[in-house]
């Protein structure tokens, strides 16, 4: 789910490396756009830690991200054509792409679809349960006692729905993040930090 087609895909497996070399993680990753002028959409973060701290980003790790993305891209040449790269923080009610975000967002809210028909639908909401045996457990809305599980293979999108209990979980993470790296970490994003971050810049041949 990182990646849509396999150009997206080949493009997550050579840049997993860039941004991992920086500190950050490849979310999700999408080339858009015709033959004259493409979009490659990035969302990233910050690894989460054993004390909450991690997971967002502001406008530096963007920045910082984006320069290591765009040495490789200008290097490689993987994208013929002139493009723009956006790199942008998830935000909080974002995609769930690996099976590890499943169990790290394990009691919250989600909306999520999959590839085929399965109790009758193709798409549901609900509580996740976590991940048993590479499958992704839903406790489905409105129906009391009911647990489903999915092979994560099965899946092709999926978001946190944006609750309350999602609100104060963001911002339990961005006060873990202020309490590691200085009061000032986050100065750069105000009233508006549980916002998605993007910058944008534009490549060519």
């Amino acid at each position: 789910m990182r990646g849509k087609t396999q150009e997206d895909i080949g493009l997550v497996e050579m840049l997993d490396p860039v941004a991992e070399s920086v500190g950050y993680e490849i979310v999700r990753l999408r080339l858009m756009g015709g033959a004259e002028q493409r979009r490659l959409q990035i969302m990233a973060e910050r690894p989460l830690q054993a004390d909450g701290s991690g997971g967002d980003m502001n406008v530096e790790d963007c920045a910082r991200l984006s320069r290591a993305i765009s040495e490789v891209m200008d290097a490689a040449d993987p994208i013929s054509g002139e493009y723009t790269l956006e790199v942008s923080s998830p935000g909080v009610d974002r995609p769930l792409t690996r099976l590890k975000d499943f169990d790290t967002y394990a009691g919250l809210e989600v909306r999520i679809e999959l590839d085929r028909v399965a109790e009758g639908r193709k798409r549901f909401k609900g509580e996740l349960a976590g991940v048993e045996d590479g499958q992704v457990g839903l406790n489905l809305e409105g129906e009391d006692d009911t647990t489903v599980y999915f092979p994560f293979e099965w899946i092709v999108d999926a978001k946190l729905v944006l609750t309350d209990q999602l609100m104060k979980r963001g911002a339990e993470q961005r006060a873990a993040r202020v309490g590691t790296e200085g009061a000032d970490a986050d100065e750069d994003l105000g009233d508006d930090a549980e916002d998605d971050i993007d910058l944008s810049e534009s490549e060519e041949d």
